[in-house]
């Protein structure tokens, strides 16, 4: 065998000692897998009333049956520096989850909100809702969109910080939420 022969088998051998060596950096690299939920419902009012009801960030309270308690303030932004309105959501079940509005597009309808802390189970959670004009005349359609890593943040999760715990615990809030702006608004 040549010497070329020998540094080509060194080569493949160094390759795959690499390879080996990488493959477990790799799979731990990958990160969770993000959860998303999508929840509509069509309201009997215009769009600009529901519109109405869902900028004011401090009215959940009056719309989710499971808020308990609401503190809406003005603060500064750990991430961008500008001041931007915060609410501290307190539901009955005791869980509460602090939520900055990112942003209010009137002319879309949208609004765009992100949690800062909290203790409802899930982590980097960034909600949007948007209201357009419903199936029939007089109605809107809102949808309530969700995204989301579990509490642990982690592929191998414990129970209870999981991805069917975070799962679970964002659609328990957003049926309550949608059943209760219903009712809320068409009364």
């Amino acid at each position: 065998m040549s010497i070329h022969g020998k540094g080509k088998s060194n080569m493949r051998s160094i390759l795959a000692i690499a390879a080996a060596l990488l493959t477990p950096a790799l799979a731990m690299a990958h990160g969770p897998s993000p959860q998303k939920i999508v929840k509509e419902v069509v309201i009997k009012a215009e769009p600009a009333k529901v519109w109405a009801a869902l900028t004011d960030f401090g009215a959940i309270a009056q719309w989710h049956g499971d808020v308990a308690e609401i503190k809406v303030e003005d603060r500064k932004d750990n991430e961008s520096e500008a001041v931007l309105t915060h609410r501290t959501v307190t539901f009955k079940d005791g869980l509460y989850i602090v939520e900055k509005l990112r942003e209010a597009k009137a002319e879309e309808f949208k609004l765009d909100y992100k949690m800062v802390e909290g203790t409802v189970p899930v982590s980097n959670y960034r909600a949007v809702m948007q209201v357009k004009p419903g199936p029939g005349e007089g109605e809107s359609t809102l949808t309530w969109t969700g995204r989301f890593y579990n509490m642990a943040n982690s592929m191998e999760a414990p129970p209870g910080q999981d991805n069917p715990t975070a799962v679970a615990a964002i659609n328990k809030i957003y049926d309550a939420g949608l059943d209760g702006l219903k009712r809320y608004i068409e009364k």
